[in-house]
């Protein structure tokens, strides 16, 4: 016999979201059946007697924040490492042109 796929059918394993959730207690003990598990986002705190495969409040403690995103970021200055191109240069200041008026006058 070969096996049959069925799309959207039940999932195969029993990982449960909430040991990588910040918001959630997970409790284990020494064998495969004994698991507790208590979300720490709804009011007042739930056991959930089953495995949870999605939540809709995970948040996973192993990606970091913004703050801690920022602490570890490092400043990176644009370093011009190439020589200049011959025949090109650029102007550091520049000044606007004054024309004269037909009249001889200049403008402002």
């Amino acid at each position: 016999m070969s096996k049959l796929k069925v799309k959207n059918g039940t999932p195969v394993g029993n990982a449960n979201l909430c040991g990588n959730c910040n918001l959630g207690q997970f409790i284990t003990g020494y064998r495969e059946s004994d698991i507790l598990a208590i979300c720490n986002n709804t009011s007042p705190n739930t056991v959930l007697p089953f495995t949870v495969m999605e939540c809709s409040s995970f948040s996973d403690k192993y990606k970091p924040n913004w703050e801690q995103m920022k602490r570890l970021a490092i400043d990176i200055q644009p370093v011009r490492i190439s020589k200049r191109t011959t025949g090109f240069s650029a102007k550091e200041t520049l000044h606007p042109l004054k024309l004269d008026n037909e009249d001889g006058e200049e403008d402002e």
